[in-house]
């Protein structure tokens, strides 16, 4: 009789674990965003935001307008240690496949928006004292179904 009840439980379990199995993931993949970490120098934040307005904001904006990106956000905490970003740059495409293949568009906007080499390399030169980037990422947005 044990035997049985054995079995019988042991059968249960595992159609309900197929019957879970089949039901699929409870989520889809979204969007990818592609993230960066800055830790800026003490009291340079506000020069280093003032910075980003009027280069990668408008970078991002004419970015939207051709359709390479979904959308931009910029984030501001303060750092959890010493050792710790204070502001995330995040930026939204519609997959993977959207990130492929778009140098040239890039660099028309880049030169478009910026100006020539010679503008971009002085802009690189100036944060250079007011920030470190302290990485990025490539994640992926989970959406639920």
């Amino acid at each position: 009789m044990k035997t049985r009840i054995g079995i019988l439980l042991s059968l249960v379990v595992m159609i309900m674990g197929t019957a879970v199995y089949g039901q699929g993931k409870v989520y889809k993949d979204g969007s990818i965003w592609q993230v960066t970490f800055v830790k800026t120098s003490s009291n340079m934040s506000d020069d280093y935001l003032t910075s980003l307005k009027t280069s990668w904001k408008a970078v991002g904006d004419e970015a939207i307008k051709q359709g390479l990106i979904i959308s931009y956000k910029v984030l501001q905490g303060g750092a959890a240690n010493p050792n710790d970003w204070d502001i995330m740059l995040m930026t939204e495409f519609k997959n993977l496949g959207a990130m492929e293949g778009q140098d040239a568009k890039w660099d028309a906007i880049e030169k478009k928006v910026l100006g020539g080499d010679d503008n971009m390399k002085k802009l690189n030169e100036s944060r250079v004292s007011i920030r470190t980037i302290y990485g990025e990422k490539l994640l992926r947005e989970v959406v639920y179904n």
